[in-house]
């Protein structure tokens, strides 16, 4: 039930309860006031009948009193008068008439007391006041009673009962009240249909503030209310249409300004309401994510994060970020299904070696393959992918393409994943300078840990690791062998031959080094000079002495071509362990160097452990 019509009822119950209960009140009323216009109506005619009767006794014609009281009950409404006589009154006149003797209960109470008695009588639909008035003699006024009867003042002389219809006043009353509740609910249906017509101005105001609001809910804030009044309801109305204006002109503002710098693209049944507040906390999300992968250490701690937001908000479950190697033309997957530097999962190897294999990278345009499956012929096919689709989005680095970020959903997934694209790159987009300055950092940082000549750790990259190198490997309890090299007699070849001749030997050098030591785990760095140093992790000395004497044969068989003529060198290595021969790992190292130097001393082009009972550790080492 609308409001209009419970209002409507409610107006009509309280006019019926108004009307009901004035109708009550009313009959209360006039039911006490005929009462009292009978009982003053009984005293009137009981008063005639003593006056005329005492008369009659002055004038001598008392004897006729029974005609004066026939013509009395001609009056319309009387129905009774009849006198009654006291005791005293047949004591001095004898008997009266017989009507006149036959005293009924309450006439002999009245006559008793002297107090008059008034009650109803009859049936209900014919109501009578019956009323019995005491006639007592006074010594005062005209005509005095007591001139003709010989009494006491105050005696009761007699009693006249007279009975007067009250249907008539009952008609009558019920008549007026009868016009007034007709008064009454004329009244009341004229408010109710007056109420109903201001109030279905209110209701219809209501109504369509309702509807503009409705509508401004969805989005569309071209709702007005047409109510041209100057009351409140006007003024509601004027403002709401003024509110609906700004929201429309504004907000849309708004909305156009943050999509277009969300690069979304609005479509003309877009909520603006629903799709600004979701662009706004896109937008919010972005500037938390923006100052935490700027806080990041690494750059791959940038790619987890992306990861994480790929998988927390929007419920990307399989994707892959590739990362384009600065100056070739390889892709290395970065992270795969959350996982870091795993292999490439869901393109074929090629673009491991051709990144312009890949449609994205080669172009730089967002390829996906939810209208043709087979846009990209390195997606694998496979039953594993069967139903499934990928979107890859490039990002941009200074112009060229600096990493492809790879979302592998379910085809059927694929119209909503183009619509959440556009909040996707936004993510990219503002983590794409990042990863660009953290990639130059970790290049520039890189660089000053390599030695530019054999493009081997330098000296300085061991000082910042070693204390790293050293907890894990006394955490992880593993064996760690160190090798120290040195050219044999490579200052001739400087001196002969002249500083490119020597710096030919040590890049060849170094080639054997990263020939013979395979191992991602083991490290081979430019120590100083024509000083190198093997680190192998998780083997004995045993293991050590024997990568040692490989390298020491492949430098022995080396043939170096170098301004026509082809030189040969040999290496001299010292080895030392790590628990073994050391607390750290800066120990196992000086151990190695005393090793080193008795192979030196020991006729070069050798290999030397180190033993503490043969090499003690103060032993003097080569300057």
């Amino acid at each position: 039930m609308n409001l209009q019509s419970k209002t409507t009822w409610l107006t009509v119950f309280l006019s019926i309860s108004m009307v009901a209960l004035v109708a009550m009140v009313s009959l209360f009323f006039f039911r006490q006031f005929s009462m009292e216009t009978a009982q003053e109506h009984v005293r009137s005619v009981a008063e005639i009948v003593r006056v005329s009767l005492t008369e009659s006794m002055i004038n001598n014609v008392i004897r006729d009193r029974q005609q004066f009281m026939r013509r009395l009950t001609d009056i319309p409404g009387l129905l009774l008068v009849r006198v009654v006589r006291g005791p005293d009154v047949d004591k001095q006149f004898g008997a009266g008439l017989p009507t006149e003797q036959a005293a009924d209960e309450t006439e002999q109470q009245v006559l008793a007391t002297g107090l008059s008695v008034f009650r109803v009588v009859g049936e209900k639909e014919k109501p009578t006041l019956r009323g019995t008035v005491a006639f007592i003699g006074r010594n005062e006024g005209e005509p005095n009673c007591l001139s003709c009867h010989q009494v006491v003042d105050g005696t009761v002389l007699g009693a006249v009962t007279v009975e007067v219809s009250l249907a008539t006043l009952q008609q009558k009353a019920v008549g007026t009240i009868a016009v007034m509740m007709g008064i009454m609910a004329l009244f009341g249906v004229i408010f109710t249909l007056l109420f109903r017509w201001q109030l279905s101005m209110i209701v219809r105001t209501a109504r369509g503030v309702q509807k503009v609001v409705a509508h401004a809910r969805d989005g569309d804030f071209s709702g007005r209310l047409e109510y041209h009044g100057t009351d409140e309801v006007g003024q509601i109305a004027s403002d709401l249409n003024g509110l609906m204006s700004h929201l429309q002109r504004d907000l849309g503002g708004i909305s156009r300004d943050i999509a277009q710098l969300l690069s979304y693209e609005l479509q003309g049944n877009t909520n603006l309401l629903t799709t600004t507040t979701e662009m706004v906390e896109v937008l919010l999300e972005v500037a938390q994510f923006k100052q935490a992968v700027e806080e990041d250490h690494s750059v791959q701690d940038v790619y987890v994060r992306i990861g994480r937001v790929l998988t927390d908000q929007f419920w990307v479950e399989h994707f892959s970020i590739y990362e384009v190697k600065a100056n070739s033309n390889h892709l290395r997957p970065m992270l795969v299904d959350g996982e870091i530097n795993a292999d490439c999962l869901w393109c074929t190897d090629q673009v491991l070696v051709r990144a312009d294999a890949c449609r994205a990278q080669r172009t730089g345009h967002i390829v996906h393959s939810f209208q043709d499956p087979f846009i990209c012929p390195c997606f694998i096919q496979s039953e594993a992918t069967e139903g499934m689709g990928h979107l890859c989005i490039p990002i941009i680095h200074s112009g060229l393409v600096g990493n492809v970020v790879q979302i592998v959903v379910k085809r059927d997934n694929g119209h909503l994943y183009q619509l959440l694209l556009s909040f996707i790159q936004v993510f990219l987009r503002e983590s794409a300078t990042t990863v660009e300055a953290k990639r130059l950092l970790d290049t520039l940082r890189e660089s000053s840990l390599r030695d530019p000549l054999t493009t081997l750790h330098n000296r300085r990259f061991l000082e910042e690791y070693v204390v790293t190198l050293d907890s894990t490997t006394r955490r992880g309890k593993t064996l760690l062998s160190v090798l120290l090299l040195d050219l044999d007699h490579f200052k001739e070849v400087n001196d002969t031959w002249g500083h490119e001749a020597g710096d030919n030997v040590l890049k060849a050098f170094a080639k054997v080094l990263n020939a013979q030591v395979v191992r991602g785990s083991d490290m081979v760095i430019r120590f100083g000079g024509e000083e190198f140093l093997v680190i192998l992790q998780g083997n004995d000395a045993s293991f050590g002495v024997a990568m040692a004497e490989r390298i020491r044969l492949a430098v022995e068989n080396l043939r170096i071509p170098t301004n026509g003529v082809t030189l040969r060198r040999t290496v001299s290595i010292g080895v030392a362990s790590f628990p073994d021969d050391g607390d750290n790992i800066s120990e196992v190292i000086k151990r190695a160097d005393l090793a080193l130097y008795q192979a030196k001393e020991g006729g070069r082009n050798r290999v030397v452990l180190y033993k503490e009972e043969e090499i003690p550790p103060d032993a003097p080492v080569e300057g």
